[in-house]
């Protein structure tokens, strides 16, 4: 006899009963989140007929031109954690801004920084996208959030995860004992078990990286991706250049079949400090608390991710990331 999968809801109150760090609160957040996820799922795939293609006309926080369906989708995940009251501050992407919540949340002991919609220059050419989210546990002893309460390491995090929207819609999530994944049922509206303990491969046979960018890379990084385009040190094949310029695209490939993620340093002004492209509290620190959680790595080509100290909600850092194997060797190079 099949044996029925098991849903998000009742695989995060079987963890807890199995003493995972996942309280009724954390539930809360997750549920929550995947709530909001079920909605941005459904408008992703009726974009077109609902006239939620192309750009809204304006810049987020750090410059970057905003889609229709970044504003969308940043209105409905901030708008659920705030009626529901499951967080007591947010950090958005899409805002210059800490969001205060209602005051149901001012008891609560979380907050959550979020990307709403990663990718989202690929909507109109109908590539997967996704929203990724980090939360931690207040510092602060009641009322709103302060900034101390977001400005922390990595390793402070105590759930990470991200949602796809592609041919079907997943979450893989973590709270700090290994990575799961569910695949939602779109005739139960439930997120299902389909993806169970993610371990990545310590070495993959795939790189992903802008190769527009090569001239802003230093000269360490240009030859390692040129070794890889030579000979994989296991199989004696080159690898396989895969990018789609979706973050939560090209790390969730690279997690279930292993391989290496570059986003690295831009070197091209000679006069300035290089600079990283990726957010640390909305992408970097979650895709690194996943990696780490299903045995790879994710560096800034100096310390891992998770160590680096938050110093803006908008920090920006080079990330590497993927394979033990191949972030060591990466590192070895520099």
């Amino acid at each position: 006899m099949l044996q029925e999968p098991i849903s998000l809801r009742a695989h995060l109150v079987r963890n807890r009963r199995a003493n995972e760090p996942c309280d009724p609160e954390l539930i809360d957040i997750l549920l929550d989140l995947s709530a909001a996820a079920k909605m941005i799922s459904r408008e992703v795939n009726r974009a077109g007929v609902g006239e939620l293609c192309g750009a809204a006309g304006g810049t987020n926080a750090t410059g970057d031109d905003q889609q229709k369906l970044d504003l969308y989708a940043h209105d409905l995940v901030v708008g659920t954690l705030r009626q529901t009251g499951s967080v007591c501050g947010i950090a958005s992407e899409e805002d210059a801004d800490l969001i205060a919540p209602s005051e149901a949340g001012y008891a609560s002991n979380y907050v959550v920084c979020t990307d709403p919609l990663d990718g989202s220059s690929n909507i109109d050419v109908n590539v997967t996208i996704g929203t990724i989210f980090s939360v931690y546990r207040r510092k602060s002893l009641s009322g709103p959030a302060t900034l101390d309460d977001f400005l922390r390491t990595g390793r402070e995090q105590v759930a990470a995860g991200y949602f796809t929207y592609s041919a079907s819609t997943m979450l893989v999530y973590t709270t700090g004992n290994g990575v799961a994944g569910f695949t939602l049922d779109q005739s139960t509206g439930q997120f299902l078990l389909s993806h169970a303990e993610i371990r990545t491969p310590a070495r993959g046979r795939i790189y992903s990286c802008n190769e527009g960018n090569t001239s802003k890379w230093d000269e360490p990084t240009r030859k390692y991706v040129e070794s890889l385009k030579r000979r994989n040190p296991e199989t004696g094949r080159p690898y396989t250049a895969r990018y789609v310029g979706s973050l939560v695209a090209d790390f969730h490939r690279n997690l279930l079949r292993g391989g290496i993620f570059l986003y690295p340093a831009d070197h091209s002004d000679p006069s300035g400090k290089p600079q990283g492209k990726l957010r640390l509290m909305y992408e970097a620190n979650p895709i690194a608390m996943l990696i780490e959680q299903a045995g790879g790595a994710a560096t800034d080509g100096e310390q891992p991710i998770l160590d680096i100290q938050a110093t803006d909600i908008h920090q920006r850092v080079p990330l590497i990331v993927g394979s033990r194997d191949d972030v060591e060797e990466y590192l070895s190079l520099l």
